[in-house]
Order: structure tokens, then sequence, then C-alpha cells
């Protein structure tokens, strides 16, 4: 009898261990934008001994592909999980993880016209999540990852803002329109029109290899870089080409090519990668 007991006990001690491992997420959370006008929705990523703690925490901006919302990382990318598996083996430090929803049926993750995101993802969102939740506010502990449309939105953001980001993970990334033609076909099917230098600038501005091209190689190097697109995946030629383009310029990244497509299957299996990628990179400082 004495040792069921101390079977039970051992048991219960262990399951609340276990419970106590587990980090939390909030998917419905917002904030109000003077910028866009409009309550903004956003899910966090706290680690497990967030509330136990008083310490603060290293931050990964995680954004959702186009069609998605602030909880596709949540339900379909399975980040609570695949976070918490990583913290407990040691793969990956406690962080914070912040998936912010851009509305895509909108203009996404940059400003055009009216809808101006980035001026709100870098005037408002950084700002309110960093001083709201116990967060480190130093480039040195700030990392951004995202795939498909968030994956091209990793990229420009790092390219717009590398004294912000110590590591930029763009996976299966859309890096913008690879010709300036292609870009005008784009505008002319949502039905806008813009002088020929704004979409010389904007194109310029918003497409990756334009922007490694012309971008001082230091501040890019400045940025820990990991670009992973499958064989399989339809935006496999532009995340190539980038890939070329930095190859050119002497510029530390790493690129992965693995089986499969442009799918949540895929995303699931980077996923862990990245948050060891960022984790190596919050340590290095």
């Amino acid at each position: 009898m004495k040792n069921k007991i101390l079977l039970l006990s051992l048991y219960l001690l262990i399951s609340t261990f276990a419970f106590s491992q587990q980090g939390t997420v909030l998917d419905e959370l917002t904030m109000t934008s003077k910028i866009l006008k409009s309550e903004r929705k956003f899910a966090i990523y706290l680690p497990p001994d967030y509330d136990s703690s008083k310490r603060s925490y290293p931050v990964l901006y995680l954004l959702h592909g186009g069609g998605d919302d602030q909880t596709g990382w949540v339900q379909f990318g399975e980040v609570l999980h695949i976070t918490d598996k990583a913290i407990s083996e040691g793969k990956a430090t406690p962080m914070i993880i912040v998936m912010p929803d851009a509305n895509t049926g909108k203009r996404g993750y940059f400003n055009m016209g009216e809808w101006r995101y980035e001026d709100f993802f870098f005037e408002e969102l950084i700002p309110y999540v960093e001083s709201t939740y116990r967060i480190k506010g130093e480039k040195r502990f700030r990392a951004i990852a995202g795939l498909s449309m968030g994956g091209g939105g990793s990229f420009m953001y790092a390219l717009h803002h590398p004294e912000l980001f110590s590591s930029s993970c763009p996976l299966s990334a859309s890096v913008g329109s690879l010709t300036i033609d292609k870009f005008k076909e784009r505008l002319k099917d949502r039905g806008e029109s813009l002088p020929e230098e704004q979409v010389k600038a904007y194109f310029e501005n918003h497409n990756a290899i334009s922007l490694v091209e012309s971008m001082p190689a230091e501040e890019i190097k400045s940025v820990r870089w990991f670009i992973d697109c499958g064989d399989d995946d339809f935006l496999y030629e532009g995340n190539s080409l980038v890939h070329i383009a930095m190859r050119k310029k002497d510029i530390p990244h790493e690129y992965r090519v693995r089986n499969g497509s442009h799918s949540w299957t895929y995303w699931r299996e980077s996923l862990p990668v990245v948050l060891e990628f960022v984790s190596d990179a919050f340590h290095q400082y």
C-alpha cells in the first residue's frame, strides 16, 4: 500500500512539473492603432516560466501568410507545442513570440495608399508589445520570421531596418515581383494606378533581390539570415535568386532546400530550426 501511495505521489509530482512547463498562447488580443484607425489583433506566446519569473525575454515576431490571420501559427503551425518542446529540450531559449494580424484582405505587411501597415508595425506594434510584456527591447534580443507573404515581410522588414533585428528567417517567402513588368500587372489586376516613378520606387523597395543588390553589404551582414524553401514550392525561384544575390555579395546566410511544397507540413518542420537559429543569435551577444 505504501508503495502505491509513493508511486501515486511521484506521478502527481511529475504531472505537476510537466504541466508547469507549458507555455501560454493568447490569440485574441487587441491594441488600438491610430495609424490604421482600427483595433488590431495579435496573438502572443509566453514561455513556461513567464508568470513565475520577473526577468525579461527575447522576442520573435512571427508573421502569417496570405489568407490567414494571427491564429495561423497557433492553429496550424502548432507554435505552442513546438516551442514548449524546443525549450524543454534545451534547443531554444525561453522567448516571447508575437504573431500580428496583417489583415490580408487589405495590403498585407507593407504600406500601400492609406493601408500603412509597415508604419503600424514599427511605430505602434513593437513599442506597444515591448512595453506591455517583459521583452528585452534591443536589436540583439529581437528576431523576425514568417511564411509566404509573412516570409516576404521578414525579408523586407529586416532589410528596411537591419538595425532592429538580430536574425531574420523567411520561410517559403514571397520575395516580391521578380520583374517590374510583373509588378505592373499585379497593380493592374488590383485596379490600381500609380505614376511611373512611384511604381519604380515601390518595386525597388519591396523586392528582396533588388534590396540585397543595392544596399551596403555591411548593413545586410548585421542580420543573421536563415532562408528556407521547399524544392516543390512555387516560390522557389525568388528564394533561389536572393540566395545567389547574397552569395555574390559575400553575405553570410543559411539557405535550406528540403523536400516539400508550400504547406503547413513543411513550415511545422521549419519552426524548430528557426527557434534554434534565433536562439543562437540571442546567445551570441
